[in-house]
């Protein structure tokens, strides 16, 4: 045990969240807590936030239950999007000792000198506006993947979101320190990197930089054999991108791009930043010049104002896209945001029936896009995980493959052709290169 006690962390919404509790698990680590098992019994408890749903905020309350169940003297940490934007709301949650907002998150070591249960909540939290610090970092708990922070904040002021409000500015570190935290990431075993952020694609906003430029420089870290682009704007994937991806031996032809509805008139009530036109002409071209490059897309259901005619644009405008699969969103409202003042509202069991609807049309773009990938050669990472006897990987364009478990191939690639989709809904491979004991002896 490290000098000062036992620290466990438990991470809730996006990509970024993990990254973060990364960063604040090592700080913690160098400072003298010894990481452990959510469930071992900690002494301290960070518990890192999203406020994205109402969900999300009834999950936190559950979790600080659990920690406490687990060690009812335990010192309970809460921070995140949550933490910052309704401090005293989680200040009331029985058991919480501290509240950290986002200025202060980073600095969680330097309130931690008296780990007594507190009788009353200190909660720490400076308004948005003075978050300005930018804290790089990557995620260390998966040996095969990596989430790297290249951005923060946004400067989008959509009428349905909190981000703004929760995280701040859109602010970003230089090329030169982005690439020198890659390099440092690079020297771990981790085979592929996957860029986050809040809205990556604004990256260098103010500057004479840009996200373009960084990720011709990240193109050049040899020592990293993927890289992923995460969730990035279609008005910020341009078409000098998308071509630089076709033509990139470590950038993958995936891409995630948030649609939120291909209504044009829901759109605009969004303040979204692009009409359905240009989301179009985004697909063609990763089509064009990447047929078989995989494009997730964002969608949400029930914002208000979406009638059943706004809502079948939707529904149609995505069934006639190549895409491969959705993360469907049901709206819900949101305090502080402008949405929550407009007209049309749209009545709960409509949203849900809605959202199924479109669940239902992601498996079958999901399904017809592995269906096409059958019998097609591409390069798989294996995960460390054992599922009943198999293990698993994912290909550059993010087909979830499926072979048998050898622990010589964990966090090993390897050339594959894909024969067919299991009932499971993942694909079945043949090794091309060699026999998987070869692959694995060479690789290992």
């Amino acid at each position: 045990m490290n000098q000062y006690g036992t620290a466990a962390y438990y991470t809730l919404g996006c990509k970024l969240n993990f990254s973060e509790t990364s960063t604040i698990a090592q700080s913690l680590t160098d400072s003298g807590y010894a990481k452990v098992g959510f469930e071992s019994g900690a002494d301290i408890y960070v518990i890192n936030t999203c406020s994205v749903t109402e969900s999300a905020n009834k999950k936190c309350r559950n979790i600080v239950r659990k920690a406490l169940n687990y060690n009812p003297e335990a010192f309970i940490v809460v921070i995140g999007c949550y933490a910052q934007l309704k401090p005293q709301e989680i200040a009331d949650i029985k058991g919480v000792d501290l509240v950290l907002g986002a200025n202060e998150k980073f600095n969680v070591g330097d309130y931690l000198n008296d780990l007594h249960k507190r009788p009353e909540t200190q909660i720490l939290s400076n308004e948005i506006k003075e978050t300005k610090e930018f804290v790089p970092g990557f995620s260390t708990t998966d040996r095969t993947r990596s989430l790297l922070k290249i951005q923060d904040g946004c400067n989008y002021f959509c009428s349905f979101c909190t981000i703004p409000l929760a995280r701040g500015r859109g602010r970003n570190a230089s090329i030169k320190d982005t690439i020198t935290k890659a390099k440092e990431l690079a020297k771990t075993d981790v085979k592929e990197v996957v860029l986050t952020g809040v809205n990556i694609g604004d990256f260098g906003y103010g500057t004479d930089e840009d996200f373009f430029g960084l990720i011709q420089e990240l193109d050049k870290i040899a020592d990293v054999e993927r890289f992923r682009i995460s969730s990035i704007e279609p008005n910020l994937l341009s078409n000098e991108i998308i071509e630089f991806v076709s033509k990139s031996q470590r950038f993958v032809p995936h891409f995630h791009i948030p649609l939120q509805s291909g209504s044009d008139v829901l759109l605009k009530s969004m303040r979204r930043r692009y009409a359905s036109s240009l989301y179009v002409s985004r697909v063609e071209k990763i089509k064009e010049l990447m047929p078989d490059a995989c494009i997730g897309v964002d969608v949400i259901v029930g914002f208000p104002g979406e009638t059943d005619e706004e809502f079948m644009k939707t529904y149609n405008f995505l069934n006639e896209l190549p895409v491969s699969y959705l993360h469907v969103f049901t709206y819900s409202e949101r305090d502080n945001t402008t949405a929550l003042r407009m007209d049309g509202v749209v009545p709960k069991d409509v949203r849900k029936a809605r959202s199924n609807m479109l669940r239902i049309l992601s498996e079958k773009k999901k399904r017809a896009f592995y269906e096409a990938n059958v019998s097609l050669e591409d390069k798989v990472v294996f995960e460390g995980s054992e599922d009943n006897g198999f293990m698993h990987g994912f290909t550059t364009n993010y087909v979830k493959v499926k072979t048998a478990f050898n622990p010589l191939m964990v966090n090993q690639s390897a050339k594959v052709k894909m024969t067919e989709l299991d009932k499971d809904g993942t694909m079945k491979i043949e090794f091309v290169e060699e026999k998987l004991e070869t692959v694995a002896r060479i690789n290992g």
